[in-house]
């Protein structure tokens, strides 16, 4: 199978996480797709294929040298976002794109328009895969895992290709930031690797948040609204408070590049209890911690108002891997070079987001991040172009090559 057709089988698949089941994977679809995948590998006559029970699929493409050469690695996650529906993909193909808007469903009027979406013109004269505008399509990441067993395949069909011990590994949940956290980096045993699960072709990323979660709860007291003159206190009101002393501007949809935010992600509650979740990004490590500071300073003020009604309980995510690939960044340097290799130029940006990769970097693992293709992560509108999985398959087998002739 070529890096299409195994896409487009992979897709099939629903593995949507949850972080609510409190199970690990987080959803039975995930360990189904994982036991898929272990069965094609040993077809491939791949080795030390290992699938614990936690959903942790890992193999080995031997060395075809004597001489002595890193290991490598490739990652990809075997989850899909649980924003969108993952069940009952149904692609299709948009053969040699005429740059017009793309009905994904007439039914109910959904159109990938380059109105909405103008990176749709990035691709103009290309193939592209599209959902049915009813679930997300699954490109994050079931493209990067289709690119990363297409490349050990061709590696296996070209034995003229000299190349090193190359590990690979499918991890469960990485959509709900539990992709790293049973990740055996001394079974998996690379010197480095690659996680491919970035966006658009040429995407190559070290750099992402800072990121934490911040639960603010307001204790009040309820009393009938018709006594409750000095006695009732509201706790979606102090609530509310709180939410309008955070900056205006400093909420994802005002910011961009290196600027980080306080992302309101839900509330609950009533007049006796509220409670609140942000999540908070920045780049800079200083800027992250007074960030949470300036959260904690809010709770201070709230009570000195209300005594006693607000705490808050933060936990930080994970941490900006660049300070751990700063000091190994020839593993950056050989991706640029492997890039324009293949005619494919690298963009360098940071990752508004977060990454397995971020989490196994501070493990022991460097573990930078490459394009998988896709655009529009996490919604019925998300879309791969052909020619993007194909030179992301292409990259994967040039640093293969690269590391082997250092």
């Amino acid at each position: 199978m070529n890096v299409v057709d195994r896409f487009l089988q992979y897709v099939k698949f629903d593995t949507q996480s949850d972080e609510l089941t409190n199970m690990w994977p987080s959803t039975p679809g995930q360990m189904i797709f994982a036991q898929h995948l272990e069965q094609e590998l040993q077809k491939m006559g791949l080795t030390e294929i290992t699938l614990d029970d936690n959903g942790y699929l890992m193999a080995t493409l031997p060395a075809n040298t004597t001489r002595h050469v890193p290991t490598i690695g490739f990652i990809a996650h075997l989850d899909t976002s649980p924003d969108i529906s993952g069940r009952h993909v149904n692609p299709r193909i948009v053969d040699n794109y005429d740059g017009q808007p793309i009905t994904l469903n007439a039914e109910k009027g959904i159109v990938l328009s380059p109105r909405e979406f103008p990176e749709l013109d990035h691709y103009k004269g290309q193939s592209l895969i599209v959902t049915d505008g009813t679930t997300l399509l699954g490109a994050d990441d079931k493209a990067g895992i289709a690119e990363i067993i297409t490349a050990v395949a061709y590696l296996q069909q070209h034995p003229e290709i000299e190349h090193g011990k190359i590990r690979i590994a499918f991890n469960p949940d990485e959509e709900i930031g539990q992709g790293a956290h049973k990740f055996d980096v001394e079974q998996f045993g690379a010197d480095w690797a690659y996680t491919m699960d970035g966006g658009e072709i040429g995407e190559l990323e070290y750099e992402n948040f800072n990121a934490a979660v911040a639960k603010v709860t307001f204790t009040g007291r309820n009393v009938h609204p018709g006594y409750a003159k000095h006695k009732m206190i509201n706790s979606q009101r102090i609530a509310n408070q709180f939410m309008s002393m955070l900056p205006r501007w400093e909420t994802p949809e005002h910011t961009e590049g290196y600027e980080g935010f306080y992302h309101l992600i839900a509330t609950e509650g009533n007049v006796e209890k509220t409670t609140i979740t942000y999540i908070i990004r920045d780049h800079d490590r200083d800027r992250f911690e007074r960030r949470k500071k300036e959260l904690e300073h809010l709770v201070r003020k709230i009570n000195n108002e209300f005594p006693n009604c607000a705490s808050i309980e933060i936990k930080d995510q994970y941490y900006n891997m660049r300070e751990k690939i700063e000091p190994v960044k020839y593993v950056i340097d050989i991706a640029e070079e492997a890039m324009r290799n293949v005619g494919v130029t690298p963009i360098v940006v940071p990752i508004r987001g977060g990454t397995d990769g971020a989490q196994l970097s501070f493990n022991g693992l460097p573990c930078p991040n490459i394009f998988a293709g896709g655009l529009n992560f996490h919604g019925r509108y998300e879309f791969v172009p052909i020619p993007s999985m194909e030179k992301a398959t292409e990259v994967i087998i040039e640093i293969a090559r690269l590391v082997a002739n250092r």
